[in-house]
Formats: structure tokens, sequence, C-alpha cells
């Protein structure tokens, strides 16, 4: 179909003003509901292209209800919108079939009831799916750790387009960004990751590994990466857009081109030399936050080996003897949250079996 491509988050929102929101204005006029897109999808992050189009994207919202009005409402709109609803939006179906493995795709239909995007939800249930405790009551240490970054990120992006409920937009705020004392825990265990790898990329190179070698490297830029986020106070997403939303961060028109530079390199004493600049300029970084005294920014010799490091166990140490919490202290050594010792997207999604590590 010819049109032009909406961006997701711009598309739902029309659906609800536009189509969603005048039929619950005429048909439950003394309804209190949210309406919001937040949750996975690319959209929710401003990343979707045309090519998102494929599958679980289109006119779609969450509509969050009370508890007792989801119980009493939810299947009466839900019938309501497929009656009234309209069979397409600026030229985007409004209805949805279904791919063989189970996504949705927007499928357009002639007669008969629509297959909508619309979500009913409550507040309660939905954040404690996503993040397996409460944030409306005590956040511990433990939570903020052991729940996947892309998840909080997930509830934090994204866009409220009505909160007549009052319940997400303080939720959203309670979770923007780790408390102080868990940031900094996490900045920690993130300057360990490469305090224990640095030395290994040449190492690698010296024996006549350079696979290892850029193995290595690459784990150091996407270590280096990830620091980066933490720096900034920004939530990274999960891997397929973890570049895109670097690229997003004010550092990065100085670190992409060192980066770029570091994983085309041919030899260890290359691929070395774009790491060290790397490492002291993000040094730098990590002395303008003033978290801790001073440190120095320069690479130096690996013992008496050919390697020039940051020494990151020297920044590990500093960071860690600011933290206050003893909350926060008393979470495992260097450990840090589930994002920087499990990648498995599948080991992801155990919650319960997550939290327990700690």
């Amino acid at each position: 179909m010819n049109r032009t491509f909406i961006r997701g988050l711009e598309l739902g929102e029309l659906f609800y003003k536009e189509a969603v929101k005048p039929i619950l204005a005429k048909r439950f006029p003394d309804l209190t509901y949210s309406a919001a897109l937040i949750g996975l999808g690319s959209e929710v992050l401003s990343f979707d292209t045309p090519q998102s189009m494929d599958h679980d994207w289109g006119p779609k919202l969450m509509l969050f209800l009370g508890e007792a009005d989801h119980k009493t409402y939810h299947n009466k709109i839900n019938q309501t919108l497929r009656q009234e609803l309209p069979g397409e939006t600026h030229r985007y179906s409004t209805s949805f079939g279904h791919h063989e493995d189970g996504t949705t795709v927007m499928t357009a239909t002639d007669s008969g009831p629509i297959n909508h995007g619309v979500m009913f939800l409550t507040v309660q249930c939905f954040f404690k799916y996503v993040l397996n405790f409460d944030p409306t009551g005590n956040i511990r240490a433990v939570d903020w750790v052991s729940v996947p970054e892309y998840r909080l990120l997930m509830l934090t992006s994204g866009r409220v387009f009505h909160d007549g409920l009052g319940q997400l937009e303080p939720i959203r705020a309670r979770l923007r960004y780790y408390p102080d004392d868990v940031w900094l825990y996490l900045l920690a265990a993130q300057w360990r990751r490469i305090a224990q790898e640095e030395a290994f990329m040449g190492r690698c190179g010296q024996v006549g590994d350079d696979l290892g070698s850029r193995l290595i490297a690459a784990r150091l830029v996407s270590d280096l990466m990830r620091l980066c986020f933490l720096m900034k106070r920004r939530y990274a997403p999960y891997i397929k857009w973890f570049g895109s939303a670097f690229a997003q961060l004010d550092c990065a028109s100085d670190l992409v081109p060192i980066f770029t530079r570091v994983l085309e390199a041919n030899s260890w004493e290359e691929r070395q030399t774009h790491l060290t600049v790397a490492y002291e300029f993000v040094a730098k970084m990590h002395n303008t936050l003033g978290i801790t005294k001073p440190l120095t920014t320069k690479v130096s010799q690996y013992h008496s080996r050919p390697f020039l490091v940051i020494h990151a166990d020297r920044l590990v140490d500093a960071i860690r003897a600011v933290i206050k919490s003893e909350e926060v202290r008393a979470l495992p050594e260097h450990l840090g949250s589930i994002d920087q010792f499990i990648d498995s997207t599948d080991a992801q999604r155990y919650l319960d079996r997550l939290k327990a590590v700690y």
C-alpha cells in the first residue's frame, strides 16, 4: 500500500486520540483509565523502520484499568472496540492476524469484527510481571540489579497518552534510573570486567592468536560501550539496538571512530594503539563525574609485559570506596547486575532464578 511511514509511537498516539478515545468517551463516559505504548518493541525505543511492519507492529496501545474496572469492563470494552473501531487509521489496518510463529501482522478486513491491538491490563499486574517486584513499594538493591536492564528501559521509554489513573507516570519516574549507590556498584563492576581482560588482547596477539586477540578486543569495546551508558545514566537496550542507542550518547561522536579502528585493526599492536586512546578518553569521562578524587587517565605498562592498559582495578577500588549504602555493599563483590554476567536471552527470562543468584 502506498502510504507514508509513521513511527509506531506516533501511530499509536493517533490511533488512541482519533479512534479509541472517542469510543471510550461515548460508550464508557465514567471510566477512569490510562493509555500508553510502553514495553517491548522497536517502536517504543523509536528505532522502528518500514521493515518493522512485518511483525508485531501497527496501530496498538495498552489500556490500563483499575482492578475492579478491569474485571467489570475489559470484556465489554474489547467487544465494543471490535465492533466500532474503523478498519484502518492513516491507511494502516487496525485489525491483526497471526504469522505461523504467533507474531501479529496487520491484516486488512472488509467486514466483521476488528482484531484490534488494544491490550487490557492493570498497572500492578503489568509492572510486577515485567520486573518481578512491585515498583510502588520499597525497591531493594537486589531488585534493581536482578532485573535485566532492557526491561527497565522498556518501561521508562515509549509514551503515556493519558494517565487518568495517575499511576503510570509516578512509577516511570521512580524507575527512571538506578539509585546513586546502586549506580556506583554497577560502575565498579563494569570497570572490573575491563580490568580482568585488558591485558589479554595483546597476550593473544603476542602468541600468534590473532582471532583470539580480535575477539577480546571486541569484548573490550563492548564493555567500554556499556560503561559509557552507565556514566551517562542511560539504560542500555538489548543487543539489536545496542549500537544504535550508543550512537545517541554525546560521547559517541568521539568514541565510535576509535572503536571502529580497534575492530578494523590487523595487528594486536595496532589494536592496542586505538584501545589506549579509548581507555584514556573514558577515564577522563570518569573524572568528570566527580564521584572520586581525580585519577590518572594515562595508560601504562602491564607489569613487565609490553601491554599498555588503564589498570582499571584502580577505578574499581576508588568507586567502591564511596558507596555508602550497607545494603548495596552487601551485594556480591564485583558481580554487578544480571546484564554484566549473563547475556543469554532465554536465561534472562527466569526472573525468580536470577534474583536467587544474589
